[in-house]
């Protein structure tokens, strides 16, 4: 169980680290492509969205790996899966089906990682 635990916590980590550093990298314009939902929000939403995913995923998986603080590990997986309950929503209400897919899957991640890391 442990092993698949950190699978999660590393894939969730890699995916929402550079996520947040792309969206606190790059401006609207420049992840338009990719994420048209960005037009939906300020370029500071963005910025806050960016800056969340990426406490998130360095939140998933250092305080575990270092042993200091662990209660961290399954607080940042709960907020997580919040961040993709938002980003669910927004998928919807624009109609973009296809794209909330990604929303459920790592929600599901993030509530696997924190139930098994709050056990």
């Amino acid at each position: 169980m442990n092993t698949w635990l950190w699978v999660g916590q590393i894939v969730l980590a890699v995916s929402f680290v550079l996520g947040g550093i792309m969206k606190l990298a790059l401006d609207k314009d420049a992840l338009r492509g990719g994420m048209p939902w960005v037009d939906d929000l300020s370029a500071s939403a963005v910025r806050g969205i960016g800056a969340v995913e990426l406490a998130g995923g360095a939140g998933v998986v250092l305080p575990w790996a270092t042993g200091i603080a662990t209660v961290l590990t399954p607080i940042a997986a709960v907020g997580l899966a919040l961040v993709m309950v938002g980003g669910f929503r927004t998928h919807l209400r624009r109609d973009e089906y296809a794209r909330s897919l990604s929303n459920v899957v790592f929600f599901v991640v993030a509530v696997l990682v924190a139930v098994g890391r709050f056990a």
